[in-house]
Order: structure tokens, then sequence, then C-alpha cells
């Protein structure tokens, strides 16, 4: 499990406002991008929308989509385009990881958000500085690294409560409208796939006891492997391995592992997605650890339960037929990328890359919901139209694909996902 969640008191950072570090950090951007992430080009697409709201006065929030850890300072980028800095919105155990990069991301503009719980003072801050209107205000909606680049997640309701308190704000002193705009990124692999995946499935392969696979085609190997990891975390769970399609057993699995957690410590089940589920897990289990008012047998115990947490998490994030639907080099590697995070906690940068960074079209915010909205039960349209603008950029820029690695033959797929009679339930 990453180091994404922590048992210590959580303490918000505020954004530094100044530009001077700014202006002397943001030459150095392109190149950490390569150096760093092996992000050799970024083709800025539709940037004149960003460009003609800011020249009107609107307060903007941008809203992109998450498939690498490399967005923040891709997105980072930008003031080097727009000749104005950014604030962005970030989880807080990225400023717990070592004092230099608490710093650089502070000084860039960035404030840090309590995933776990209600963070007052960080939706405040933001609120206030978007409220205010000086910087574009940048919030990655989906919350997490997906790795999925072609697939749009759900969407916090928190990005529409930021806009409409800061809409509210700006409308009872006078000033212009808040607008939000919503962001594609898009990452193009322009290396070697048969090299890059040899060397992380062959560590994988090895580190689970079996024999490199290197003869086999990179697709039917990637789809072997992901149903043997599958298999064996089937076994581990005491769910019957390998029965039913791909999506009836990450569900399956998902349900053996949030079920009894759910009913320990939140009451129930719930039916919102897997990754809104985990963090109401967290808010619950982690208070008394935070608080050091639990055992030392029973952190232990709470600890293994967040470990389960983020495997549910992590599953939620595996499309069944990502790889199958679209063999693109670029879902090949972000799959591979996917296993060797779940297995070792950290994946190998791949180069070179080309980043594509697509605007939409600008959503101006009321400060209350439309009438129409039946109850707070209902599909908040801002919402909607936030999240289909960004699905559609997305296929838009899927579309492109170039040439398409080859699919196993059916024998090959068939041997890998059994039709096998669905598990008796209990």
């Amino acid at each position: 499990m990453q180091d994404i969640v922590l048992d210590i008191p959580y303490k918000f950072v505020p954004p530094a406002r100044g530009r001077f570090w700014q202006r002397i950090l943001q030459p150095f951007n392109a190149t950490y991008l390569r150096r760093m992430w092996g992000i050799e080009s970024i083709d800025y697409r539709r940037l004149s929308v960003l460009m003609e709201a800011l020249d009107a006065g609107d307060a903007v929030m941008l809203v992109p989509n998450h498939p690498r850890p490399s967005d923040p300072a891709l997105v980072a980028n930008l003031p080097s385009q727009i000749g104005r800095p950014l604030h962005f919105m970030a989880s807080w155990h990225l400023f717990k990881q070592g004092w230099l990069q608490r710093q650089v991301i502070r000084q860039i503009g960035t404030f840090s958000v309590y995933r776990e719980g209600t963070d007052r003072k960080s939706l405040n801050m933001a609120v206030e500085l978007l409220a205010e209107g000086k910087r574009p205000l940048a919030v990655f909606g989906e919350g997490a690294v997906t790795r999925t680049n072609d697939v749009l997640h759900e969407l916090a309701d928190g990005v529409a409560f930021i806009a409409r308190a800061a809409a509210k704000r700006r409308e009872q002193a006078g000033k212009g409208r808040v607008v939000v705009l919503p962001m594609a990124i898009k990452y193009r692999f322009h290396g070697d796939i048969n090299k890059a995946a040899d060397a992380v499935l062959s560590a994988i392969e090895k580190r689970i006891s079996w024999q490199p696979q290197s003869n086999m085609p990179v697709v039917e190997r990637v789809l072997k492997l992901g149903d043997g990891l599958l298999t064996l975390k089937e076994l581990e769970y005491g769910c019957q391995p390998r029965t039913g399609e791909y999506e009836q057993r990450l569900d399956r699995l998902t349900a053996r592992i949030l079920d009894p957690l759910e009913k320990e410590w939140v009451g129930g089940t719930s039916e919102r997605s897997v990754i809104a589920r985990a963090r109401r897990l967290r808010s619950a289990i982690l208070p008394d650890m935070v608080e050091n008012k639990v055992t030392v047998e029973e952190r232990a115990r709470r600890w293994r339960c967040l470990a389960d947490i983020y495997l549910a998490q992590q599953l939620s994030l595996y499309p069944p037929q990502y790889v199958r639907d679209l063999p693109t080099p670029e879902r090949v590697l972000e799959t591979i990328e996917r296993f060797e995070e779940d297995v070792t906690d950290v994946a190998r940068v791949h180069r070179p890359m080309q980043a594509i960074i697509q605007f939409g079209e600008l959503i101006p915010v009321q400060a209350k919901r439309d009438r129409n909205e039946k109850s707070r039960k209902s599909a908040d349209k801002l919402m909607q139209d936030i999240h289909d603008q960004m699905a559609g950029m997305l296929r838009e820029l899927q579309g492109e694909a170039g040439e398409l690695l080859p699919l196993p033959e059916v024998n090959a797929v068939s041997s890998l996902s059994p039709n096998a009679p669905e598990e008796t339930q209990s």
C-alpha cells in the first residue's frame, strides 16, 4: 500500500500567494517533466478558450482528469503559456513526502486537502481563491490517479460546491462570473512498447514464481498475468477463482473485501463508487488512530483494514475490457504500470512521452442549483456538464489512436477468462 494514508494529526497547509518563487521555479518545470516523467513535449489545444476567459475577468476553475502521477506537474507548466500562476488543491500526503517537495508545491500555489474527512479549511481556501479570481484554480475532480487515460471515473461533488460558493461571493461583491473549464489530459507513448513491457512483466512474473513469458505476444501476456494476479487475490480472500467474466470477478472480490468492513465501521454497504466508499471507511477508521486512542494490536488490525480498502480502491481502477477493447500501446503501458504499482508500490517511468492538454467549453456557474433539479438526490447538472465534456474530449483524443497491437487468438483469450458457473453464495 502506498503512503497515501497517514495516522498523524492533519495540519492544513496554505498556499504561498507571492510570485517570486513561482517565477524562479517555472523555467525548470519543463526539465523536471522530461527528467522525472519522460514527457518530451506538450501539445496545448484550444488554449484560446482559457485566455479569453482570463481576459474577460472571469474567475476560472480548471477541472482536469487524473490519469498519471505526472498530471500536477504537467498542469503546473500552464503558467508558461498563459503568463500567470495557478492555485492547486492537492492531497495532504503529498506535503509529507519531504521538506523540498513540500516547499516547492506550496510556492507554486498549492494548498492541502484532507481526503479522509471533512476539511473545511481547504474548502474555504478553495472558495476564497476562486472568488478572488486572481489565478485559475485547478482541481483534479477524480481525486485519485487512475492510470486509465481513456476512461473518466466519477467526479467528486466538491467541485460543484466550491464553484457555486465562489459564484455566490462574487455575485454579492458585484464581480464577474465564475466559470468551470473542463480539461482533458492525454498521453502518447512514443517508445518501444514490447521492450518496455518485457522488463516490467518479467520482473512481476519472477516475483510470483513464474518463468518470464517473453516469447508471448505482449497483449496476450498482459491478459495472462492480469488473470494470474486476480486469481491470487481471489484465493487470498476466499472467492471461487476464475469464475465468471472479469467484471463479475472484480465486483465479487470488491464486495468480499468491502462489505464486512462497511458492516463493522459504517453500518452497512453503500451504492456509491468504490472510491467514495473507501473514503467513508477511512474517515471512520482513522480518527482514533490519529488521536492515539487505540492499542498497538488494534492499530495493527486497523492498518490491515486500511490495506484491504486500498486494494479494493485499486481494483476499481481496472476497467475489465480496457486492453481487449482497444489494444493501444498506451493502454498496455498503463495496465503494466498499474500491475507494477500494485505489486511493488512503485512504477518505473517509461519514455519518451507526449502530453496533450485539450480545453473544453466554458461552463458559467450559478450561485444556486437549478430549481428544475428536483432534489438533492437528482443529478447535479453542473457536474454532469463537466463530466460530459471531459468524457467527450477523451473519446475524441482516443479516436486519434495509431496502430493497434494484435489481440490473442479467440481460443487463447477464452482460456484466460473461462465462462464457468458463478460461485454459489453461502
